[in-house]
């Protein structure tokens, strides 16, 4: 069963610490939508930022409104050009913290 997964590569024009602030900005608008728990259930996500990259599960109606708001915010912000986004099979696995 395929998965609603997108994933964001941004250009080097975008600074990291703003692609990460317009997906905090999303999680905030999104848990005015459907509540700080339904949010932290359904809206599964990862940034990488040395990839300059995000993945956003759109698989929940949580998960849809956040990918909705994320596009919209980094799109008036950046400009459409900034970034490409695509779909993809599944989310990538957290790596473990190195001691």
């Amino acid at each position: 069963m395929p998965k609603d997964l997108y994933r964001y590569v941004f250009t080097p024009q975008v600074p990291t610490e703003e692609i990460e602030a317009s997906l905090l900005l999303a999680g905030m608008a999104a848990e005015s939508l459907h509540g700080e728990a339904q949010v932290r259930l359904d809206a599964a996500h990862y940034l990488d930022p040395d990839r300059r990259a995000c993945v956003i599960d759109a698989g929940t109606p949580v998960g849809r409104d956040l990918n909705r708001l994320f596009v919209g915010f980094v799109s008036r912000e950046f400009g459409p050009d900034a970034f490409r986004v695509e779909r993809v099979d599944s989310l990538p696995e957290p790596q473990e913290a190195s001691s």
